[in-house]
């Protein structure tokens, strides 16, 4: 097992005698909390978390980099590395995209080296430590002592040199992704400055620096392509590097001031936050200013204290505090208490290490329009992993951090001035449009709900409505269907449930604002989950051509689900969690499918997504989808299991160990939902005011608020076993309490909550106390009506029927084209289609109506038989063999299928008429996204044959777009034959490898072809 970061390890058994200092903001004693933070935790596995030197959602991370590539490098550090090539002074925390690991210093000694594998080093984990605002490590190579720390906006270095007259420093800034730009200027021989243009992610991301040293160096070179220019003291390109060289300096001190907006501003946030070289200053200034934060929560006990010794001879131990080592016959007794201490306030320490203040200390900042603003009154973030932070870790920021979560409003107002939408997943200056959803709109209704309210609402409301109106990513086939719809837009299943949301979102906003249309429309448009509700198999489902996408797997991660499967989003209505009751026959159908769930021994099929992890059943508990499902059973008959899978969770998908989390920590979201959970209450729908109630982790918990005011959570069963798990009773303020949920003002008011737990499930207790409410009970929609059918092509007459959600719906249809209205034919008996048809239908119930449902209808050709010589990739095999002449074509997004794909061989198919025919032309669709590897066909050949033996050359088609189109397109590789033929062989043959200029190059490209189609 990975050793414990070593500045927990002098950790006294009772874990709170720490020193303690008080804080000028709150009357409170606050407590050393840094001395239980390990930023390695979550460093290993996929947590993707770095251990360096950072201040609460500060500017700089300075941190080392030991991985520059594959996934489980995207925040630049591994905890099984070995290797360190330097120090950069901007990481993500925990994403699952690679950027930053901007402006990289690296210590060296003797001869400069400017190649990464010269001038790095090995180093060991004994010699590593890290502690909020602090890293230290040895780099053996060179014998030399780093030491970290950081302000807001400026990082900190100090080095130790053995005694050498070559003591370098190489600044690397063509280090980690493609430079754009770049230039480094020598100032004196005191101070460089510097800029860096880059592309990745973000791409168009802008850094610009200043560094001052504390002593000077004696020469310096400055290198481009990695050849030193002599005689120049500034050099710009797009691979530029320096060194600067001390003459046996002992130890030298390097800050780094950084800014988006000029090195003007980078120096001026280096002189403001740090004016001197006082290493030990700066650095327990960083620790006081963790402090301040971390003790905004104050939790004690939570365990028993560690009087129990271990099993013999056995790896690990399961506990209910996650496994924990066995090292030996008398293994040295655990304080879980203290264990869970430290998952908890490195949890919360993670919380906190984003979003990222963006504008210098004068309000300056690069906006996402790449002009200079400047920020009054607030300070400008950046970096917000909106699609996941906003299930627990801005909720929880509401509670104790809410003069920042204005600002966060404040910043996403800015961007939507700057841009014309609130932000998806802003990085820098640049709108990267990541994951799904409009999740900005949750937190901005969230906050105000919660009574922050000092931001301009009108103004807010506007950009909430018209970043849902836009027409990107199936927002106008959202509006126009009722439901985005998978014939046209990838992850039409999670995009309509988490647009429908954020709808809900916008309607409590409205109601709040007393604006009653804008509440009507919106609340209407939060149901439109109904649509992709499969009322036959209660799992949410894509539409495709009128009806349901078939074939059809819950466990099946395809391209209709953000990073998941039909399991893990179909309890995702958090708005509407009643109505989704009723639909999956009443509570315990309901409770019957969460069970499911949590048991079902199927595994994941489809495409393997690793963010698709901490399996419990198909829970993905290392996945944000998931987040509040084990809170669902609260709306049961069985909230125990609530407490059961929320304990569980706790402990399985948690420990104090570098891969202690069970995916991406995404910015904070992973370990928020654990200080949350720990606490006892989750809020599974941010936007309305009720807390879900858990099981509380620790004997006493206390929520410092900025009112002044005290929240105390108590939970005395804590310690005193490690299976205390059940409610067996609840007091608020001294009375007895019989909610499962709090409100937020019980918590805003300040005051005493207490849970009394035990080993044994209350079934009689839980039974009497009021369940959570979520229903949307105004303004009801009709659902739309599913068609089914045998396939969307056929040969021979078919029949199809119509059928909806809404057991008493009516439906009325056309088959002529025409919109259908209550007028039309009424739907009684199952459809004949005989040929090529196109069927509209619409519920009706109560005088409502539904969105018109539309499907075509193709008859083919009989006397087609279709032979693959070289078979396509399952992955992507469409419909099967024949679905090349299934008269279906495919769009442009490949993602919404209706492509086959074949890589590394040619596409050869023959086609037999049965009998020698007249043909006047064929032709072969296919699709061209450079980006995702998929290329046109280089050239497209027409063989023809009478017996299938002897084939002749007909025709040549050379693809007429280049490969550096990089917009996703298709193109018809038409041939005129004008010739009598039995047999035509078709081959498109492949562009082969990818060009050197792609980001994939040598890699084999794909084709993707949909339909031949014969004249």
């Amino acid at each position: 097992m990975p050793r414990k970061c070593t500045i927990c390890c002098n950790i006294l058994a009772v874990a709170f005698l720490f020193s303690s200092f008080h804080s000028s903001a709150q009357k409170r004693k606050d407590r050393d909390y840094a001395l239980l933070v390990d930023p390695f935790i979550g460093t290993g596995g996929h947590g993707h978390t770095y251990p360096g030197a950072v201040m609460p959602f500060g500017m700089v991370q300075l941190s080392p980099d030991t991985r520059l590539e594959g996934w489980d490098g995207c925040s630049g550090y591994h905890y099984t590395d070995t290797v360190v090539y330097g120090f950069s002074h901007t990481h993500l925390s925990g994403t699952g995209i690679p950027d930053y690991c901007d402006v990289l210093f690296m210590p060296t000694t003797g001869d400069p080296q400017f190649k990464n594998t010269d001038y790095r080093s090995g180093f060991k984990k004994k010699n590593e430590l890290a502690s909020p605002g602090y890293y230290k490590t040895l780099l053996d190579k060179y014998n030399i002592g780093v030491e970290l720390t950081a302000t807001t906006r400026v990082g900190v270095h100090r080095y130790e040199y053995p005694s050498t007259q070559k003591a370098n420093i190489i600044i690397d800034l063509q280090h980690r992704d493609e430079v754009l730009d770049s230039w480094i200027e020598v100032v004196n021989d005191h101070e460089i400055r510097g800029y860096r243009k880059s592309k990745s992610w973000a791409n168009n991301q802008q850094v610009y620096f200043y560094a001052k040293f504390s002593k000077p160096f004696i020469t310096y070179g400055i290198a481009s392509n990695d050849a030193v220019q002599q005689g120049r003291s500034k050099l710009q390109g797009k691979n530029i590097k320096m060194y600067l060289q001390f003459d046996n300096p002992g130890e030298v001190i390097s800050k780094v001031g950084i800014s988006s907006v000029s090195t003007e501003g980078a120096l001026k946030n280096l002189d403001a936050e740090v004016p001197d070289f006082d290493f030990k200053k700066v650095q327990k200034a960083a620790r006081a200013g963790w402090n301040n934060e971390l003790n905004k929560i104050q939790v004690d006990g939570g365990g028993p204290s560690g009087s129990q010794a271990e099993p013999e001879d056995q790896r690990t131990v399961n506990t209910p505090y996650g496994p924990m080592p066995a090292t030996g016959k008398k293994a040295k007794a655990i304080n879980y208490a203290k264990v869970k201490q430290t998952i908890f306030y490195t949890a919360l320490y993670h919380s906190m290490l984003a979003p990222n203040i963006y504008n210098d200390v004068n309000g300056q900042y690069r906006g996402m329009d790449q002009q200079v603003h400047t920020a009054q009154g607030f300070n400008y973030y950046t970096v917000f992993s909106l699609w996941d932070t906003y299930r627990a870790e801005n909720p929880l920021l509401n509670l104790i951090d809410r003069k920042r979560t204005l600002d966060f409003v404040k910043s996403f107002l800015a961007m939507y001035d700057q841009g014309g939408v609130l932000p998806v997943w802003p990085l820098a200056s640049t709108e990267t449009y990541c994951m799904i959803g409009n999740h900005s709109i949750p937190v901005i209704v969230d906050a105000y709900a919660k009574g922050i309210r000092d931001f301009d609402a009108e103004k807010a409301l506007a950009a909430m409505k018209a970043s849902v109106n836009r027409n990107q990513f199936g927002l106008d086939v959202y509006r126009k269907n009722g439901a985005v719809l998978s014939d046209v837009e990838d992850a039409s299943v999670s995009k309509t449930l988490e647009y429908a949301y954020d709808d809900w979102c916008i309607a409590q906003m409205a109601k709040m604002m007393n604006k009653p249309q804008d509440y009507t429309e919106y609340i209407q448009r939060a149901q439109y989950w109904k649509n992709v509700y499969n009322n036959q198999n209660s799992f949410m489902q894509a539409r495709s051509n009128g009806g349901w996408l078939t074939p059809f797997d819950p466990t099946e991660i395809n391209g209709n689900y953000t990073e998941g499967n039909s399991w893990q989003y179909s309890f995702f209505v958090p708005q509407d969690i009643e109505t989704l009751i009723t639909k999956m026959g009443g509570k315990e159908g309901f409770e019957a499918k969460l069970d499911e769930l949590f048991t079902t021994e199927s595994k994941l099929k489809g495409a393997d997504i690793p963010d698709v992890a901490g399996l419990i059943g198909q829970y993905a508990h290392g996945n944000e989808p998931s987040h509040h499902m084990a809170y669902l059973y609260n709306f049961t008959n069985s909230p125990e299991k609530t407490q059961y899978y929320i304990d569980r969770i706790l402990r399985e998908e948690y420990s104090n160990k570098p891969d202690g989390l069970a995916g991406n920590e995404d910015c904070g979201q992973m370990s928020a939902w654990y200080v949350m959970s720990s606490l006892g209450i989750y809020n599974i729908a941010p936007g309305q005011q009720q807390f879900q109630i858990g099981v509380p982790q620790f004997d006493k918990a206390v929520i410092n608020l900025e009112n002044g005011k005290t929240f105390t959570i108590i939970n005395a069963g804590a310690s005193i076993g490690k299976g205390n798990i059940y409610l067996q009773g609840m007091s608020l303020a001294k009375k007895a309490y019989n909610k499962l949920y709090l409100n937020f003002d019980d918590l805003a008011n300040g005051g005493e909550f207490e849970v009394f737990a035990g080993k044994l499930a209350n079934k009689i207790f839980v039974q009497e106390i009021e369940r959570p409410n979520s229903i949307i009970s105004d303004e009801l929609i009709v659902a739309n009506p599913y068609i089914i059918a045998p396939s969307r092509s056929f040969k021979e007459p078919i029949t199809v029927q119509i059928k909806s959600v809404d057991a008493d719906a009516k439906f009325y249809y056309t088959l002529d084209g025409s919109t259908p209205t209550p007028a039309s034919t009424l739907y009684t008996l199952p459809i004949n289609i005989t040929t090529n048809t196109t069927v509209k239908a619409i519920a009706v119930l109560n005088g409502k109506s539904s969105f018109v449902d539309e499907a075509t209808f193709v008859k083919l050709r009989g006397d087609l038989k279709l032979t693959l010589t070289n078979k396509y990739l399952p992955a992507y095999a469409d419909k099967g063999d024949e679905s090349l002449i299934n008269g279906i074509h495919g769009a442009a997004n490949w993602r919404t299928g209706n492509w086959q794909g074949y890589q590394g061989k040619d596409l050869e198919a023959i086609i037999d008429f049965g009998m020698v025919k007249p043909v006047k032309q064929v032709s072969i669709g296919t699709l061209q996204d450079t980006n995702s590897w998929i290329i046109f066909p280089r050239e497209v050949q027409y063989w023809t044959s009478n017996d299938g033996k002897t084939y002749k050359l007909a025709v040549t088609v050379n693809s007429k777009i280049d490969i550096k189109d990089l917009k996703p397109q298709t193109q018809e590789f038409i041939a005129p034959l004008n010739t009598n033929t039995r047999y035509i062989k078709i081959v498109a043959k492949q562009y082969g490898p990818l060009p050197d200029w792609h980001e994939s190059k040598g890699n084999q490209s794909y084709i993707f072809a949909d339909e031949i189609t014969v004249e």
